[in-house]
């Protein structure tokens, strides 16, 4: 009987149980054979028992410049202990960690790429304009630099304009089985979802507004919030702030708890009304895909590629969020029109189960995997 290969996964960034490293690719690859090892920071929550996956807790640092000094460090000498066949990283930071790695072992080095770093450091308000594109394209220079002879992974599909050699491996749900089996009966509620991390640029203030837009209305927030952008968004919503629900002030929320919330009443909507900005107007949402799987009507921004998206799902509503017109009209036609909210939820929902879903990019990412390692010990690009 062969040996299983290893597999380490490292992020000093990331919550432990991290939907894409954790639930995704971790489960997929332990499930595949591999022995798999994380390498994250502690939980908040302390709880790590009742999990498959092998986790070996970093120190979690305060400061962002310690994280990125000590934290980096740290998991460079856990992962080199390991000695492991392959070596996964999901942080920015950590690519001078996989160069080392990459440099100092005969190992494959995976560089997973969540975000468009690049636009994501233009849109950082507390830097000056001029600051921001010299740090952009110092990052780009280093990245590529950096990862250089490695696997590229992409969880986006437009991040190959920039990553030309990357594999896509895209960020579609999990099928949930009660998903699957729950079907929407009777008068959705008056009250929408947002799930995922609330932040400014992913319309936290916009979403804040809608009770203001419609006083009827309650909308529910299911992620990590930080606590002062909590209170500017009770602010935004006035006399109508009791009608906003914000789940996860300052604490991370598990995927668990986020899929049963969208169980746990007939949502009119899930809501992604988020202010244009380059780093989420060329992006799928994953929070498309899991508010289709879980068979709920879409209210987003009219981005172009977001408009694309759900025109041709047929899943939702695209609407300007700067237009509160529009934006109360969106929310009215799903109230008055029961019959045709219900088949946009069925509609996403048969998209997710045929098409959308993470087995399709399991297989990717398993078939990827055994092609690397065929490699092995000869350089790769990507």
């Amino acid at each position: 009987m062969s040996i299983p290969k290893q597999v380490v996964h490292l992020t000093t960034v990331h919550h432990p149980f991290d939907p894409r490293i954790f639930h995704k690719e971790c489960k997929s690859l332990q499930q595949a054979g591999y022995d798999v090892t994380l390498l994250a920071q502690r939980d908040e929550n302390g709880g790590v028992a009742d999990k498959p996956i092998r986790h070996l807790p970093l120190k979690k640092y305060k400061s962002k410049w310690k994280r990125m000094i000590f934290g980096t460090w740290q998991a460079y000498r856990q992962a080199k202990l390991i000695d492991a066949d392959v070596y996964h990283f999901h942080d920015p930071e950590l690519l001078p960690v996989g160069w080392l790695l990459k440099k100092k072992t005969d190992a494959v080095v995976i560089y997973d790429v969540h975000e468009d770093y690049y636009t994501s450091i233009l849109q950082k308000d507390y830097m000056k304009p001029n600051v921001k594109k010299a740090v952009a394209a110092g990052y780009r220079l280093l990245e590529k630099l950096l990862s250089k002879n490695m696997g590229i992974c992409l969880a986006e599909k437009y991040y190959k304009d920039t990553h030309p050699t990357g594999t896509c491996v895209l960020n579609y749900p999990t099928v949930n089985e009660k998903f699957i089996e729950h079907t929407r009966t009777g008068e959705a509620e008056d009250a929408v979802i947002y799930t995922g991390n609330v932040t400014e640029v992913r319309g936290a203030l916009l979403h804040a507004k809608l009770p203001v837009i419609d006083p009827s209305l309650s909308v529910h927030f299911v992620g990590k919030c930080p606590s002062q952008l909590a209170e500017k968004m009770y602010e935004v919503a006035g006399q109508e702030k009791d009608r906003l629900d914000i789940e996860g002030i300052n604490r991370f929320i598990e995927k668990e708890v986020i899929e049963e919330r969208y169980l746990g009443r007939n949502w009119l909507a899930g809501i992604a009304l988020f202010p244009p900005t380059d780093h989420y107007m060329r992006k799928e949402l994953t929070k498309f895909f899991e508010y289709m799987n879980a068979g709920l009507p879409v209210i987003c921004s009219d981005f172009p590629v977001w408009k694309d998206f759900i025109e041709k799902h047929q899943c939702g509503i695209a609407v300007d969020p700067y237009d509160d017109q529009a934006v109360r009209e969106a929310i009215d036609y799903l109230r008055t029109h029961p019959e045709e909210a219900k088949v946009m939820g069925e509609n996403g929902k048969k998209a997710v189960m045929e098409e959308l879903n993470w087995n399709t990019q399991e297989q990717i990412l398993l078939r990827w995997y055994e092609s690397l390692l065929d490699e092995k010990p000869a350089g790769m690009e990507g």
